[in-house]
């Protein structure tokens, strides 16, 4: 299995959705931590499955929420670049290569 790093960005991004779904009702955003994680293990388990999005950026969506995780398979590393809202405009993550 490849270790998984998440970039500054992307924990921060993570961090301030976990923040946000919390405040809105407590727990929710507990919830959102345990769907990402288990997208951040079906990346590890299967990192070439989910389908590339911009040159070598791949994503798999975040269940239940509208988030998907942006990465980048390294040989011995998956790279997370980006915890993205499906509405977000994708011009800023993309630049983060």
């Amino acid at each position: 299995m490849k270790r998984i790093v998440f970039r500054p960005e992307a924990r921060a991004e993570a961090l301030e959705t976990f923040r946000w779904y919390e405040e809105q009702q407590r727990g929710l955003g507990l919830v959102f931590r345990d769907r990402l994680d288990e997208a951040v293990r079906r990346i590890r388990e299967t990192p070439m499955v989910f389908p590339t999005q911009y040159r070598d950026l791949r994503r798999v969506l975040v269940d239940r929420f509208p988030y998907a995780l942006f990465y980048r398979v390294l040989p011995d590393t998956v790279v997370i670049v980006g915890v993205i809202h499906g509405r977000r405009h994708p011009r800023g993550w993309k630049r983060r290569g």
